[in-house]
């Protein structure tokens, strides 16, 4: 689960549905205390999530990742669906959603303290480079707890740099992971059509000649590029739409692949597409993004 884009479990569901066809090692940050990440609260609130951070990601792919399954009280599964083999691919992400029933997913969170997502678990650090970090959240009555993992399908089983006790915990935690990942299994997998679509966008660079095909350059029908600054540093900026901008984004960008160039004011610019999730509203959501 290095990535859970294309969940196996989800391939049955939606083999190639794009969402315009409805889009510190050992234990994260505030392991185990509550994190100011997802919002969490009423009877739709969001009770778990699985996310990957860091690793070898380019600072527009980071903001603009989406959380490999979000799970909410009301039984609402949004996940990040299967995609296509072809280069370059679609421009637009292939979220999913489902629903399930309430009383599985309280059974499922209830399951999670005993899997380690508490205070003090210790996953170690194994002795591999450059990979992300699995990232859990659970809300439960007891609060907001999260714990991350670094490396945690990557690593070895024989890491030398890993106790018993750290194997054990992440074997764990791997096994509560796949039964949370059965939530998002299931024909009646529909495109996610997000309230609000974010746009990650920097300045468009022209590829090498190397690259076997280039993408069609587009017109940008949405509001104003570049935006708001997500970073200074990286030049990254974002931009939100939503209602008949949203829609006309999406009827563009269904047609449209990944890596294109947007022209919007006279100047081309690379953008990557964000559906934003319940409980987000604004390209504030995604600063925090690592």
């Amino acid at each position: 689960m290095t990535t859970l884009r294309g969940l196996p479990t989800a391939a049955a569901a939606a083999m190639v549905v794009l969402l315009s066809a409805c889009a510190q090692p050992g234990t994260g940050p505030g392991a185990g205390s509550p994190s100011s990440a997802p919002p969490a609260g009423g009877d739709g609130g969001l009770v778990l999530r699985i996310t990957q951070t860091g690793g070898f990601a380019g600072p527009d792919a980071i903001a603009a990742r989406l959380p490999g399954l979000s799970v909410y009280a009301d039984g609402r599964v949004i996940f990040d669906g299967p995609v296509t083999a072809d280069y370059p691919g679609p421009a637009l992400p292939n979220v999913l959603e489902r629903v399930v029933p309430p009383e599985q997913v309280k059974q499922l969170t209830g399951e999670a303290e005993a899997a380690g997502v508490r205070e003090g678990t210790d996953f170690g650090q194994p002795g591999v480079a450059d990979a992300s970090t699995t990232e859990v959240t659970v809300v439960t009555d007891a609060g907001e707890r999260t714990v991350g993992a670094n490396a945690l399908h990557e690593a070895q089983a024989n890491d030398p740099l890993l106790t018993p006790a750290q194997k054990q915990a992440r074997e764990k935690l791997r096994a509560f992971l796949d039964r949370a990942e059965q939530l998002a299994s299931g024909p009646e997998a529909r495109p996610y059509r997000p309230e609000v679509l974010a746009a990650v966008v920097r300045p468009y660079v022209e590829p090498g000649d190397d690259l076997p095909a280039r993408p069609k350059e587009m017109q940008w029908p949405g509001p104003a590029l570049p935006g708001e600054p997500l970073t200074t540093v990286q030049k990254i900026s974002c931009v939100t739409a939503t209602g008949a901008q949203r829609d006309a984004i999406l009827a563009s960008a269904k047609n449209a692949k990944a890596g294109a160039p947007w022209v919007s004011g006279g100047n081309r610019w690379a953008v990557t597409f964000r559906p934003l999730l319940p409980g987000e509203s604004g390209c504030a959501d995604l600063k925090a993004a690592r």
